[in-house]
């Protein structure tokens, strides 16, 4: 894909021609200047939130650092997914950890930031305690835990990961847990349903995502059984970590046209680009590749920047995709320990951050505006979704431009 092709489809995707039709207590205001000014992305930039849940419950053992991580977390982001991997959510049976995960959720949400939980049911990282059940209770368990989350942080959380990596779930061998017993049991599109039914039941207005790594046929075809046996799924979540090496556009475009035609949205829920050594093409679980010392490198560094911006290009020129979440802003506690983060372990940002800083804030952001209205009160412009405010000496108004296309608003300065 073309850079220049590619900035077509984004202003024909992602943008709107907006006429607003100001109006003072009902009169239009004609021949007045205005300022127009986009506050918020409708699209989700999204990133883990994990590493600022000690500084959203004012526990951190450095407070200053912290506070220097959210701003620079913000900076970027406007959506975060939090974490409810169910053995260190609840590792000792009726005691979960719900407090410092509303705090953290509260915190995100109270900055306008919408929050995904992540996941609702997975096999890794599943409870310990769930080995001692037969699988009818585990089946029933699984069935509570999902409804007390989705009622306890409804409001706070509207949005979930509700199982995660099916594809392999029944088939996976590296360790014995609750979750593979009870899918391999019943079966995926049966486990599939009823997970989901359980989200739907205790959170109807709540967005659900079915999520996998998977991108092969297996994939398709169990979205396809699970459709087909009339689950409801609000997004597919397709997972893109690229430790060994980044997709390119062929391939990125290939997925997007394979997933697309289901009609639903798509989120690329879990994506990471490397800024030092690429892991070696022969390992099949990423998780078997460990090493002692894994550094972010100059050339690694650019390599990154650049990829970074390639990709984040392809997906938001796609009219499918409605979120892209970045797994992990600092390299301080990656994934497997890879340098895949935006910022070093210093603090220091990376010229990623500095690339995807100007994406998201400048190049595909309306910048500040004034306008001057025509004999009806009428400005217009070209802008990217999201939100607006709007003002007119001291009196101010707020408008959305929601889907790409034309748009007609009234603002009234009463």
């Amino acid at each position: 894909m073309t850079e220049t092709f590619s900035d077509d489809r984004i202003r024909q995707h992602r943008t709107a021609d907006a006429t607003v039709t100001l109006t003072l207590d009902g009169a239009p205001l004609a021949g007045r200047e205005v300022e127009i000014e986009q506050t918020r992305h409708k699209f989700l930039f999204g990133c883990t939130g994990f590493e600022l849940m000690d500084h959203a419950n004012g526990t951190s053992a450095d407070p200053e650092l912290d506070a220097r991580k959210a701003e620079q977390w913000e900076g970027l982001f406007n959506f975060a997914t939090l974490p409810f991997y169910w053995g260190r959510f609840e590792p000792e049976r009726g005691k979960p950890a719900t407090e410092p995960l509303r705090k953290a959720a509260q915190w995100f949400a109270d900055r306008g930031h919408p929050v995904k939980g992540h996941p609702l049911a997975w096999h890794t990282v599943s409870a310990d305690w769930l080995l001692d059940l037969e699988n009818e209770e585990i089946a029933r368990v699984q069935v509570e835990r999902i409804k007390r989350e989705v009622a306890d942080f409804a409001g706070v959380i509207d949005m979930w990961d509700v199982i995660n990596e099916v594809v392999i779930m029944p088939i996976f061998d590296k360790y014995d847990n609750g979750i593979t017993r009870i899918c391999r049991d019943i079966g995926r599109i049966p486990m599939v349903r009823m997970v989901f039914d359980a989200a739907r039941e205790a959170g109807p207005d709540a967005t659900l995502l079915l999520n996998d790594f998977d991108m092969s046929a297996a994939y398709e075809c169990l979205i396809e059984g699970v459709l087909e046996a009339g689950v409801k799924i609000d997004a597919l979540g397709l997972q893109s970590h690229m430790h060994q090496g980044y997709w390119g556009e062929e391939k990125t475009e290939a997925i997007l046209d394979r997933f697309s035609r289901y009609g639903l949205p798509i989120h690329f829920t879990e994506t990471t680009i490397v800024s030092g050594e690429v892991m070696p093409p022969e390992i099949e679980d990423l998780n078997d590749h460990q090493v002692d010392s894994w550094p972010s490198t100059p050339e690694g560094e650019a390599r990154q920047a650049d990829e970074i911006e390639r990709h984040y290009r392809t997906l938001f020129a796609h009219p499918s995709v409605e979120a892209i979440t970045y797994w992990g802003m600092y390299d301080t506690g990656m994934w497997l320990g890879a340098p895949g983060g935006f910022i070093r372990l210093d603090g220091t940002p990376k010229p990623s951050y500095d690339r995807l800083h100007h994406l998201v804030n400048e190049e595909w952001k309306t910048p500040a505006t004034t306008l001057t209205t025509d004999e009806q009160g009428r400005v217009r412009f070209n802008g990217f979704l999201g939100d607006y405010s709007i003002t007119f000496g001291d009196r101010g108004g707020e408008f959305k431009l929601v889907q790409a296309g034309a748009a007609d608003l009234t603002v009234d300065f009463a």
